[in-house]
């Protein structure tokens, strides 16, 4: 038996009329709906004068009613998703249930419609060249102002979704974390009462402070300027200089000419400038050899000292016991002065 498809079926965010002539087909040729509130479906089915066989899924019952949804998808049955309104799968549970039929070879094909994110940034006056679309933010604190603090260097225009009882709160909280850039503010989209702010959102923020906050809300936020995020990134090492910014990468085991690379993008300027830094810092920070250094350790950084070694007298440089001796303990063996000797290997590791 051939198995059935998965159509997903975009439904008026307000405005009935919006539906398409497509989706008015489908409906009534489908087997079934399946539908996040069948007392909408309903509504929406009553008006277009269609009775089809209603299956409830919703977030509550996803894992149930998806196997069940699958299982008469797979003896044949064509079913049509419908969410509360616009498109299913958008912020919506019927991700899942698309997941599991990709899982399961199942058909789907989707119907294009209204969408409540795309009507909203499209009336918003923000750029739509680039945007990205979070939904709802997480409901607990925490985890809210995080994902917020991540937006705020976001440079695409930002889409988000807001109950009206969270909304002020939400203002407030992008406020804090955005400053006060353009928003774009739209309830009730296609229906009697449909509104849209636009302003910055601190005056977004006072227009709501004296007034009943309804409706479901859509909210457009510009994104950070390029120039803005560079200006950021660039003040990041305002507090060190580019000698201690190469040092950092070095430190954390990257090697010379990647840590000049890396500095000169963080800084945005040229390698080559950076180069000369790094030349200038590797010049001043070799290693000084000591007195208590073994003539063992400073053969092992510099081979070359060997011969400042023999010019002292120490030819047994092959021999444990001799190399052993600190540079200190040889002087006095062979009856010179220390810091002679040192000045003499300080030269050769320059």
């Amino acid at each position: 038996m051939m198995a059935g498809v998965l159509y997903l079926c975009a439904t008026p965010i307000g405005n009935l009329e919006d539906i398409t002539l497509r989706c008015i087909r489908v409906l009534k040729e489908t087997d079934i709906v399946a539908a996040e509130d069948t007392r909408q479906a309903i509504k929406l089915l009553n008006h277009l004068r269609i009775r089809k066989p209603l299956i409830s899924y919703h977030e509550h019952n996803k894992h149930e009613k998806g196997k069940e949804i699958v299982e008469l998808l797979k003896s044949g049955k064509n079913i049509a998703l419908v969410s509360d309104a616009g498109m299913p799968a958008i912020s919506d549970p019927g991700e899942e249930l698309v997941r599991l039929c990709i899982d399961n070879n199942i058909e789907i094909i989707p119907l294009p419609g209204p969408s409540a994110s795309l009507t909203a940034l499209i009336v918003s006056g923000l750029s739509t060249r680039r945007f990205c679309f979070e939904g709802f933010l997480p409901s607990k604190k925490n985890e809210r102002r995080e994902r917020l603090k991540k937006l705020s260097r976001e440079t695409r225009t930002i889409i988000l979704y807001e109950a009206p009882h969270r909304l002020l709160d939400t203002l407030n909280e992008i406020m804090e974390q955005f400053g006060n850039r353009r928003i774009s503010v739209s309830r009730e989209m296609t229906k009697r009462f449909e509104e849209t702010i636009r302003a910055d959102i601190s005056s977004v923020i006072d227009v709501f402070k004296e007034r009943a906050v309804k409706g479901e809300f859509v909210l457009i936020i510009e994104g950070m300027s390029e120039k803005e995020l560079i200006d950021i990134e660039l003040k990041k090492w305002d507090n060190i200089s580019v000698e201690e910014h190469i040092k950092m990468y070095l430190q954390q085991g990257t090697d010379k000419k990647e840590a000049i690379k890396q500095v000169a993008k963080d800084r945005k300027l040229p390698k080559k400038e950076i180069y000369k830094i790094g030349c200038n810092l590797e010049r001043r920070t070799k290693m000084q050899f000591t007195k208590d250094m073994t003539v063992a350790q400073i053969l092992r950084v510099n081979p070359k000292t060997a011969e400042v070694f023999l010019r002292y007298g120490m030819h047994c440089l092959s021999c444990p016991g001799a190399t052993g001796e600190s540079v200190e303990q040889a002087a006095m063996v062979h009856g010179f002065d220390a810091d002679q000797i040192l000045e003499d290997l300080n030269k050769v590791s320059e």
